[in-house]
């Protein structure tokens, strides 16, 4: 071997550092938070994180320029794409009740290292998230007082003309944010009942929207002569689904909460529910009444619901749709604020970023150092930063972070679980030695036949005469591994195709049915392979229908949309990635707390049972290759071959 090259051992070490999963039964283990949040309060925390400033500018932007009054039909179908990442989400939220939302959802099923860069980017998501959020209210506030507080820093502070800075400091966004952040690390208590005041007084203006618009509704609007209910067709509300996706993002919060609730087996699910539910009916009805009171084609996209009650001359609606407005964007601010540091304190409890924001006040029981400390960086990204550049940026990490957690599910129920009370085994890139713990089990492996009922990550035994090269030589798993990998690759080529095949690729027609049929099948091939193999049994907590198929489908839908993002997008994600797998690799795999769990160097004895022609079966230590050779001579203790199990 060449000198300085790594070895093919250390490489295979470096491997397995990178895909080791934080055991499961880890997640169970006593928190350090306070459980006290319920079903309300996470239903309430999912609504003010989803409903905010796009339900009073999302829904009259997208009906004037994308869907007219079919915008209804975009929310719908969007209402339902959410709910194929919320499925997701609400089942992890369940069953591993740990703060960290996709970060501790992906950690337990594909590895470490994607585990981090999803808590890199799901960091960066609330942080530009919050910042953007404190600008809009900054900027709603200002246009009330007719841009005094503009005017006024303007000319004693000045004009900045530095490409990605603002045109001015805006003071009043940092200001509300160390507001914000303040109220946050008082507790979860206090940031619950100032959300459920912010999310009744949002909730109440919403139903005074409806009422009101219903009463004021004018069904010509929505007739021919104005354009009728599709203007720009089916194309148009595909568009419009498109944007009002991003507007149910923010349920992810209820999940990031799942270690303070009491009883996150039941309400994580209920809270998802709920929140989606109604966010979607007030997004819909919303749309509904706002193209009903005026066409469509004459809203003002910046503030259509204010303008539409001032031109059916109720101008003092304009003015409890402005407070709506405003609580709406507090709710949203304080969802960001309040997720934003449980991802650093649950990536820091891991070991994978510092130590210090693992830190939880004795008193009020929240991460107060990453509240503190980020909080601080966000409001200094609100005070300099011009946010329009990097608002697409809070789209790729939300899209990654849904594929992940989807791709998650599939992983999950395929794994065998580890047995009770042993300690859960490595990952590894080869089929892993079944372990026998038990009589019970030394004696199902004497009287084994093929019809023994396969473990999860096995084929199933009706497939086994048509899929037989799958069972002979695939390892339990490995097939589960290699049909993902399938489904994800197929999943890009076919949206590739779908978007890029005319323009800007210039396929010929034939060329492009031809890699459409063939991505097609390959993605159908690896939902057949993965719904050919075994999964987990039923668990007593809530559990997604239909798998593979909805979070394969969620996978589909988040590429798609990952795909229509502009190149500019791609590459400033790419920038951060690489900002990531520097603090990954200088700090978080060394430190990670899996290193004590199995520190290099060490091997862990197993017991791995063979079988014989009596019970006396013969039980060997197991050892990494580079200690059975040259370790030392096992103890008095240990078992030796020949030895009675």
């Amino acid at each position: 071997m060449a000198w300085g090259l790594p070895s093919a051992a250390s490489l295979a070490r470096l491997c397995q550092k990178l895909n080791r999963l934080k055991p499961l039964e880890d997640t169970m283990m006593e928190t350090s938070l306070r459980r006290c949040l319920s079903t309300l309060d996470l239903a309430l925390l999912g609504i003010g994180g989803m409903v905010g400033s796009g339900l009073y500018v999302l829904t009259g932007t997208v009906a004037k320029e994308l869907a007219g009054p079919a915008v209804i039909i975009s929310f719908a179908v969007a209402a339902v794409a959410s709910l194929l990442a919320a499925l997701c989400y609400a089942e992890f939220g369940a069953r591993v009740p740990r703060t960290g939302s996709a970060y501790m959802f992906t950690y337990v099923s594909m590895g470490e290292v994607w585990a981090f860069l999803i808590g890199w980017n799901v960091l960066l998501e609330y942080m530009i998230g919050g910042a953007a959020v404190a600008r809009a209210w900054s900027g709603y506030l200002d246009s009330i007082f007719s841009h005094h507080i503009r005017n006024f820093t303007e000319t004693h502070v000045g004009v900045w003309q530095v490409p990605f800075l603002a045109r001015y400091p805006d003071f009043l966004a940092a200001g509300i944010l160390l507001i914000a952040a303040a109220f946050v690390s008082c507790g979860a208590r206090v940031s619950s009942w100032l959300n459920h005041i912010f999310s009744a007084l949002s909730l109440g203006v919403i139903v005074f929207i409806v009422i009101l618009g219903f009463v004021l509704a004018q069904p010509r609007n929505w007739s021919t002569q104005e354009g009728g209910f599709a203007p720009f067709g089916f194309s148009g509300i595909l568009a419009g689904t498109a944007t009002c996706f991003y507007a149910f993002v923010g349920f992810d919060v209820i999940a990031a909460s799942s270690e303070e609730a009491r009883n996150p087996k039941r309400a994580v699910p209920m809270a998802i529910a709920i929140s989606l539910s109604l966010v979607a009916g007030a997004y819909i009805l919303v749309s509904m009444v706002l193209t009903l009171m005026v066409p469509w084609h004459s809203l003002d996209p910046e503030s259509a619901l204010a303008d539409a009650f001032y031109r059916r001359g109720y101008g003092w609606a304009g003015f409890i749709v402005a407070v709506g407005s405003i609580c709406a964007m507090n709710t949203v601010l304080l969802s960001n604020l309040f997720s934003l540091p449980r991802i650093i304190y649950a990536m820091a409890a891991d070991g994978l970023f510092f130590q210090v924001f693992a830190h939880v006040h004795p008193k009020t029981q929240v991460p107060v150092v990453a509240i503190v400390v980020f909080g601080s960086l966000t409001a200094v990204l609100a005070l300099i930063l011009d946010l329009e550049a990097l608002v697409q940026f809070l789209s790729i990490g939300t899209l990654l972070a849904y594929t992940f957690v989807a791709a998650s599910i599939i992983t999950l129920r395929f794994q065998r679980a580890p047995a009770s009370g042993s300690p859960p085994a490595l990952a590894s890139p080869g089929p892993p030695s079944k372990q026998y713990e038990s009589f019970s089990d030394r004696l199902q492996l004497v009287g084994a036949t093929q019809a023994e009922a396969p473990e999860p990550g096995q084929l199933k035994l009706a497939w086994r005469p048509y899929l037989p090269f799958l069972s002979a030589r695939c390892g339990s798993g490995a097939s589960v591994t290699w049909a993902l990998g399938g489904l994800m690759v197929s999943a890009i080529g076919l949206n590739c195709v779908l978007l890029f095949g005319d323009s800007p690729l210039r396929l010929p027609r034939w060329c492009s049915a031809f890699l459409l049929v063939l991505c097609s099948l390959a993605f159908l091939c690896s939902l057949l392979v993965l719904s050919a193999h075994q999964q987990q049994p039923g668990q007593d907590t809530f559990q997604i229908p239909w798998v593979p198929l909805t979070p394969a489908l969620s996978i589909l839908l988040n590429i798609c949309l990952m795909l229509k993002l502009n190149y500019m997008t791609w590459l400033r994600f790419a920038i951060w990635m690489l900002a990531g797998l520097g603090v990954y690799f200088g700090y978080g795999i060394r430190h990670s707390k899996e290193n004590v769990e199995d520190p290099p160097g060490s091997g862990s004895t197993r017991y791995v049972v063979f079988p014989s022609g009596s019970l006396e079966e013969t039980v060997e230590t197991v050892q990494p290759p580079d200690q059975a050779s040259s370790g030392p001579p096992p103890s008095a203790d240990s078992p030796s071959p020949g030895s009675s199990g």
